[in-house]
């Protein structure tokens, strides 16, 4: 709601949005499209993708597929968020994770979904 403010503690863990996690209060129905491409990736692979047991390890989990999140990714999602210090991790590709036998578009769409940037997952 405009002119409310949010918390960032909001949302199942295994399917929170990365801005979230890092503590972001401004945020938009991204992330319920992260949501979606967590919910779309459990029901290919049969598991959660992001099975974390707390915060930090929901970030670690995310981090193992996406990548180090870049700095600039970081501001997209929290803009006041200022501790920067994560191993350099690059980005499971997502052939490797779903292997051959799912569809391509579908994987297609997962990864367009689960960006960092909340401003660059796809929309309806």
């Amino acid at each position: 709601v405009k002119g409310e403010p949010n918390i960032s503690y909001i949302c199942s863990r295994y399917y929170r949005a990365p801005e979230l996690i890092f503590g972001a209060t401004e945020y938009t129905t991204a992330i319920d499209i992260w949501s979606v491409g967590c919910v779309l990736a459990e029901l290919l692979l049969g598991q959660p993708l992001f099975p974390g047991e707390s915060g930090v390890d929901q970030l670690v989990e995310i981090i193992k597929v996406l990548g180090t999140p870049t700095r600039e990714e970081i501001k997209c999602m929290n803009p006041n968020y200022t501790e920067f210090k994560f191993p350099q991790i690059k980005a499971h590709p997502w052939h490797k994770i779903f292997h051959k036998r799912m569809p391509p578009e579908a994987v297609d769409l997962v990864s367009r979904l689960l960006q960092y940037s909340p401003n660059l997952r796809c929309t309806a």
